[in-house]
């Protein structure tokens, strides 16, 4: 007994499922894509923090690469006034807050506030924006980038490497440790929260 011929609606059929089954293998088999490093900070880490990892970045190295000049504040607190260099970097279509300490003593930092009129209790104060060049040579003792757009930590990882330790913060999320680098990266589920830099001595075992 003869079996009647397959339509040819039914080969159509056979034939689409088999696309679709050979396309699935095919997106099962592919590699993992690969993420493209972030160009600005290659050029920051020669350029930013491998002179901070040695102590020896400068206001006036760390000034010349962002959009403009910044601003300086001074941060008056009870265990110790700072003051700050605060800027933005505008790069690969990414936005980031700059913030910076400056090395200046105890002295100086005393006569810069009776200069300013503020003592330890009181609220930040901008300063000149003149005094950004003046003091140029004062060395940087860290550095903090917040991204305000989204940074996935692939974007970090592909640029810098696998990090030599991740830990878990108390607050949720990881620290990625670059000591090599100076370098540490707080992330939050996939994303960058903030990406703080030393120097290299303050990261090492």
């Amino acid at each position: 007994m003869k079996l009647p011929p397959l339509r040819v609606q039914h080969w159509l059929i056979f034939a689409g499922v088999a696309v679709i089954f050979f396309s699935w293998g095919a997106w099962l088999m592919r590699g993992p894509q690969t993420v493209e490093p972030l160009a600005w900070l290659q050029k920051w880490q020669t350029d930013i923090f491998d002179p901070l990892a040695a102590d020896q970045l400068s206001l006036s190295g760390l000034s010349g690469e962002v959009e403009d000049d910044g601003e300086l504040w001074l941060q008056p607190r009870l265990d110790g006034s700072r003051l700050l260099y605060r800027s933005e970097l505008q790069a690969d279509d990414q936005v980031w807050t700059v913030e910076a300490r400056i090395a200046l003593s105890d002295d100086e930092l005393t006569s810069l506030m009776a200069a300013a009129g503020v003592d330890e209790k009181g609220e930040e104060q901008p300063l000149s924006a003149q005094l950004v060049r003046q003091l140029g040579h004062y060395e940087i003792i860290y550095l903090s980038l917040k991204p305000l757009d989204a940074v996935s930590i692939e974007q970090i990882v592909s640029t810098l490497g696998q990090p030599k330790l991740r830990l878990e913060l108390k607050e949720g999320g990881q620290a990625l440790v670059y000591p090599q680098f100076g370098i540490t990266v707080h992330t939050l589920d996939d994303d960058v929260e903030l990406l703080f830099a030393v120097p290299q001595r303050l990261l090492a075992p």
